[in-house]
């Protein structure tokens, strides 16, 4: 081989390693940019209350979010993977969930963690790691404000019970109002706040203020209290697990009053534990579930197909979160966080199952609730 040879062969060797760099670096581009064959991939890390006192609302959530994946995926522009951990209502073990989570470069993004309380933890390590992060049941006061990634789709207490106070003195005509509401949680706490704000707007005179804790079976002692105050309704801010006992306790003590309660109360499960006793429970929700609305009708049939049972506010949150996830990153492209979360925080007027829905400039939820309460065993529109 002469000298001329060699340095053409020599070339054609460099360009051939050069455009095989080349289809190497495009492959790779492709994989970190979650894109395959036209479709946008995304992995979503889950945080949800699946073990405990509270893992009613966990499998309620992950059941709403299993369903909106499977349409989503089979309608092919999208494919999203759910990466679920367990955070059982603790602070520290949905933290440690979180950073799991958070350690994986390919989690686009998070939903949860259910609790208020877990959920304020949690957020501010995502919003560090510029990870958007959306609560589907978290309505305490402040939690979109953590920071720029941080958004909710549930309608905060601050929205919620207001709507409902307001239609209970509207009906009764109440002017004394007891409050009862757990002092060891942020969600109850920020309930709480709510009511007794709400309260002195309206001009409302608190007869007495009652505190309990999580886990707590025996309301005797502030039950009796309140029952000798004689007030119109009562506001009770708490989950459903100690709500729905306080409330079968006050009505064996003949405390035969409204209850107002806070978003922990808008399950099934309140109706499950207490029975008749749950009857003029009234509260604010995002979910009417017994609504005609065609789409909100075919929501129940595939959910009861799917697991058995209809579906609460949670599971409906839940499945519409995760429709608001794949519509932000059908928009944004591509599974980059930077583009998703710019796609995320535009989302505006989206049609889900529980109404047109938008984020406002800080993440939070414009939309309005409907006021229902448990009548005859069930929760009906409250008129």
């Amino acid at each position: 081989m002469n000298t001329i040879t060699k340095r053409i062969f020599t070339l054609l060797s460099v360009f051939m390693l050069i455009f095989l760099a080349g289809c190497g670096s495009s492959d790779s581009d492709k994989k970190s940019s979650g894109k395959s064959g036209g479709k946008v991939e995304a992995k979503i890390g889950v945080i949800a209350y699946m073990t405990g006192a509270g893992a009613a609302y966990g499998e309620a959530i992950t059941n709403g979010l299993k369903l909106a994946q499977k349409e989503i995926n089979a309608k092919g522009d999208v494919n999203i993977e759910l990466v679920t951990e367990d955070s059982a209502g603790k602070q520290e073990q949905a933290l440690s969930a979180g950073q799991k989570i958070m350690a994986d470069n390919d989690i686009l993004a998070i939903i949860g963690p259910t609790l208020s309380t877990e959920f304020k933890v949690v957020a501010p390590e995502a919003e560090l790691n510029g990870i958007p992060i959306m609560g589907t049941s978290t309505t305490a006061e402040g939690i979109p404000q953590i920071g720029d990634y941080v958004f909710r789709n549930s309608i905060p207490e601050a929205l919620a019970i207001p709507a409902a106070m307001e239609k209970v003195v509207a009906k009764t005509n109440g002017k004394k109002v007891a409050i009862i509401y757990g002092n060891d949680d942020v969600f109850t706490k920020s309930g709480y706040d709510t009511m007794k704000k709400e309260a002195e707007k309206m001009g409302l005179e608190v007869v007495t203020t009652e505190t309990f804790q999580k886990g707590q079976s025996d309301y005797n002692a502030q039950l009796t209290k309140i029952k000798s105050k004689k007030p119109d309704f009562i506001l009770a801010s708490a989950l459903y697990n100690e709500g729905a006992v306080i409330m079968d306790q006050a009505r064996k003590m003949g405390i035969d009053v409204p209850f107002v309660g806070g978003n922990g109360f808008n399950s099934p499960q309140v109706i499950e534990i207490a029975g008749d006793a749950a009857n003029g429970l009234v509260v604010a929700t995002p979910w009417f579930g017994d609504s005609q609305e065609q789409k909100v009708v075919d929501f129940n049939n595939k959910y009861k197909e799917a697991y058995g049972k209809l579906p609460d506010q949670f599971a409906a949150q839940a499945y519409d979160a995760l429709y608001i996830y794949a519509d932000a990153l059908e928009r944004a492209g591509e599974a980059d966080r930077e583009a998703f979360h710019k796609a995320l925080a535009e989302t505006k007027d989206y049609e889900g199952i529980l109404g047109k829905f938008s984020f406002d400039k800080e993440g939070d939820v414009v939309m309005d609730p409907t006021v229902v309460e448990i009548k005859d065993g069930k929760f009906v529109e409250f008129k």
